[in-house]
């Protein structure tokens, strides 16, 4: 996969709406990043429960992981799964958490994971199988309720990579743009599920283009959901019928909701970092680390700590503030550990 880079200091960032295989590379064209996120599950039954916030080191004593020291490559999400006080990181290889100041990885299942998205009890996530794994490729939608180790099969196995995909940490309501025909959609359509994938509504998603690199949704209500793209950051308030273009001169690179606010990453020529209020549409910047060429492409706020925010950059680094925003201690450079 292609590091992601800036060419004559203009960000533009397209969403491949090819499905890609196993050893797919983020492409770059013309003037354009290309961001692929690639997910990977594995068919098992689960039943959903309501999880318990876990305590600090509950990642190190579980058996599934190993501690690991190597270079993270290609990741393709982020976020605090199953709220266990840890960000997870979805790659190319697998899933990485950062834990007390330690790395850890997983044992099996090192998938490569696309559209990943953190949720109160696991995670939800597409892609394709890693070498160690016998899902079909690609494995359509699967979520998983303990870290990883059992991927539950919920729609479109064999047939889908869903690289845009959005689910809100506490509804689970799904949102995905569709990027070939398969059995249950029209290729380049938006769908919402809100029932575990057991069902799909196109919707509309009046005044949002094409050319998008990824969908959030409210923890909570399932009618705020925003994109990231090409033209800047896509809000929506009615269930993604309509989008607004809230931004102006500048281009999407991440989104993120908190309950009463969406964080989103752009750049302009330097990268941003903008809190914007739900209630009045206020927006504050935020302080970010020096970076050089370079921008926020996912981030996520610990939600048992406000205070503690997580960004992944497109030149694969890692940030992390434990104050707010006031300072940055980088975890990750350019794929190396720190």
């Amino acid at each position: 996969m292609k590091q992601f880079f800036f060419i004559i200091g203009v960000l533009v960032i397209t969403l491949a709406l090819t499905a890609c295989g196993q050893d797919n590379e983020e492409d770059l064209e013309d003037k354009n990043i290309v961001d692929e996120t690639e997910t990977k599950p594995e068919t098992g039954q689960s039943s959903k429960t309501e999880q318990v916030p876990k305590k600090d080191g509950a990642v190190a004593s579980n058996s599934f992981f190993e501690p690991f020291d190597g270079k993270i490559e290609h990741i393709h999400g982020l976020g605090y799964a199953g709220n266990q006080n840890a960000p997870f990181f979805a790659s190319h290889d697998g899933i990485k958490v950062f834990e007390d100041g330690k790395w850890y990885k997983t044992k099996e299942e090192n998938n490569d994971y696309m559209g990943f998205n953190a949720t109160k009890n696991g995670f939800y996530a597409s892609g394709h199988p890693g070498e160690d794994s016998e899902l079909p490729n690609p494995f359509g939608i699967k979520r998983s309720f303990d870290n990883g180790q059992t991927l539950e099969n919920l729609a479109l196995e064999g047939e889908t990579d869903f690289h845009a995909m959005g689910v809100g940490f506490e509804k689970n309501v799904i949102f995905v743009m569709n990027p070939n025909r398969n059995s249950l959609m029209e290729a380049n359509k938006f769908y919402v599920s809100e029932d575990e994938a057991k069902t799909w509504k196109e919707i509309s998603a009046q005044g949002l283009e094409q050319e998008i690199i990824s969908i959030a949704v409210h923890p909570n209500n399932p009618d705020i959901l925003a994109a990231a793209g090409k033209e800047g950051i896509y809000l929506s308030e009615d269930k993604g019928k309509n989008f607004e273009l809230i931004t102006k001169g500048m281009q999407g690179t991440a989104i993120f909701f908190t309950e009463n606010a969406l964080w989103y990453g752009a750049y302009n020529g330097t990268p941003l970092l903008v809190e914007r209020s739900l209630s009045d549409g206020s927006e504050k910047n935020r302080k970010l680390p020096d970076m050089k060429q370079d921008a926020v492409l996912y981030l996520a706020e610990n939600p048992q700590n406000d205070n503690e925010i997580t960004f992944v950059t497109f030149n694969g680094s890692v940030y992390q503030t434990t104050d707010g925003t006031a300072s940055w201690k980088t975890l990750v450079e350019e794929g190396n550990l720190k």
